[in-house]
């Protein structure tokens, strides 16, 4: 009897053993789904400046705000402007990919690695929806035909998303 309960505590001890390991995983790394995904600040440039862009997700802190971006179309102009249409309405901003590995510093993702900042800024009152695109973005992924962005306030900690999908 006492070498079957041995057993079963040898058992048991390997089986806590093993699942520890497995938990602490090296490449267990939560922070990748807002981290920078390698592009380039240029490659960032490039893709943003090809063709007409629209807003497919805009979550801002506590609630899904898409619905007042539908509609508008968004070009991304080689000379640092930004400008929204809207059928006969236009919005007008400035725009900018930035190169942010010299700032040292923990960025709004949490990472502190190297990371690129989508800058957004329209000149428009307080209570116009566009207000709530100005920021410093940091991007999440980059592609041909998607610009996901994220941003962590720092006022009061609400986490607001952006994704832009080509026209």
């Amino acid at each position: 009897m006492k070498m079957k309960k041995l057993q079963i505590i040898k058992s048991i001890s390997v089986v806590a053993i093993i699942m520890a390991f497995v938990a602490c995983s090296k490449d267990d790394d939560s922070s990748n789904s807002t981290t920078d995904d390698g592009t380039s600040a240029q490659q960032t440039t490039q893709v943003a400046q090809e063709g007409k862009w629209r807003v497919t997700y805009f979550f801002d802190t506590d609630q899904d705000e898409t619905n007042n971006f539908t509609g508008w179309e968004f070009q991304f102009n080689t000379n640092g402007t930004l400008v929204a249409t809207n059928g006969s309405q236009t919005k007008n901003g400035t725009w900018s990919v930035v190169d942010d590995s010299s700032n040292s510093s923990s960025d709004d993702d949490g990472n502190s690695t190297d990371d690129d900042d989508f800058n957004i800024f329209f000149s428009v009152s307080q209570d116009d929806d566009f207000e709530d695109l100005n920021d410093d973005w940091d991007i999440i992924s980059v592609s041909s035909s998607k610009i996901e962005l994220i941003d962590i306030s720092g006022g009061n900690g609400g986490t607001d998303y952006l994704t832009f999908e080509k026209v």
